[in-house]
């Protein structure tokens, strides 16, 4: 526990330091014309039983570099499907393993922790069915070591959730749950201890400083700083582990999914915005896609637009990245696990 407040200490000085240079790069509107430096590459995974993609969201690298996701078992839900939802491949899209039937409603959230254990929420349903707001900690194997939540039960208490969104485990094990996907769910991050024990939260409904209208992706940078995206208010917010706010970005769009590097290089998938004033996913003159920056200093330097732009979710809404660079989007929409890889 001492090394935990030394890392929140250390935390509340980087935050103090690092606002003023920060912030410039907050206001500024999101870039639609960078440079695209990647090629995409199209059927990347290979199902051996002719399976194919259901919705998915859900994409991490493990330690070892093998690649984990999801898939919504052929739809948008595995209600009342026998299909394993949790997906293990290599790099070159062989499917390695699979496993987790019949445990989800709407696998959302997926997340590899240090250890290469594999973390997944699940969302409910209405009406309940006695599955689903709860975070699963799976071994490598498909074990499951730790649930987060009561199946089938939507609350805002200490162990309840409506609609986990996602989850990510920090250095010191520490655990985060970004609680809420909606008006009528909750908004808010939760923490917890290594061993499932309620620590804190912080969040509300809103588009003030602190309030967390859509907590959807949660990533960590090199500092242990939390990154937040809260896609209904088109931004990132940028917490210590206690919950202070440090800064807020709009220059990344609309996040869906985020990813940070070993080298605080920042992945941004922005999969909803558009022009319709008044209409789900508002954020004018601003390109769906994969933006590319920095952690550090909130530059983005980089864009993979997306090719086809339509409906209310298209291309990436989940990214990852491999230790080659090579960048994953899990697309909702499309249905689609891309990979692109640099020219």
């Amino acid at each position: 526990m001492v090394s935990g407040r030394l890392t929140r200490l250390t935390l509340g000085l980087f935050g103090i330091l690092y606002t003023g240079t920060a912030s410039a790069q907050g206001g500024t509107p999101p870039p639609n014309n960078l440079p695209n430096d990647y090629i995409t590459v199209l059927n990347w995974a290979k199902f051996p039983d002719g399976r194919r993609w259901g919705s998915t969201a859900g994409i991490d690298v493990a330690p070892d570099g093998t690649i984990w996701a999801y898939d919504r078992c052929g739809s948008n839900s595995c209600v009342d499907s026998d299909l394993d939802p949790i997906l293990h491949f290599d790099t070159s899209g062989r499917l390695l393993d699979s496993f987790g039937a019949g445990l989800f409603n709407v696998p959302h959230g997926l997340h590899v922790d240090a250890d290469g254990n594999v973390w997944v929420t699940n969302h409910g349903v209405a009406p309940p069915n006695g599955h689903g707001q709860q975070v699963f900690k799976f071994s490598p194997r498909g074990e499951v070591m730790m649930t987060l939540g009561r199946a089938g039960v939507a609350g805002n208490g200490h162990y309840t959730f409506n609609q986990p969104s996602d989850v990510l485990v920090a250095p010191s094990g520490e655990i985060f749950v970004a609680d809420g996907h909606g008006p009528r769910t909750n908004a808010r991050i939760v923490a917890f201890a290594p061993d499932g024990t309620f620590i804190r939260f912080w969040g509300r409904h809103g588009s003030g400083p602190e309030a967390l209208e859509g907590p959807h992706a949660l990533a960590m940078d090199s500092q242990g700083r939390l990154f937040v995206g809260d896609r209904t208010n088109n931004r990132i917010q940028i917490f210590d582990q206690d919950g202070t706010l440090l800064d807020s970005w709009t220059q990344f769009g609309r996040p869906s999914g985020l990813f940070i590097d070993e080298h605080d290089t920042l992945y941004v998938a922005d999969s909803e915005s558009r022009d319709n004033v008044g209409s789900y996913g508002h954020n004018p003159n601003v390109r769906r896609g994969i933006r590319i920056g920095s952690a550090v200093d909130g530059a983005v330097t980089g864009f993979i637009p997306d090719p086809a732009e339509r409906g209310g979710s298209s291309a990436a809404e989940g990214v990852a990245v491999d230790h080659d660079g090579n960048v994953y989007g899990a697309e909702v929409g499309p249905h689609d696990v891309k990979k692109y890889i640099k020219r």
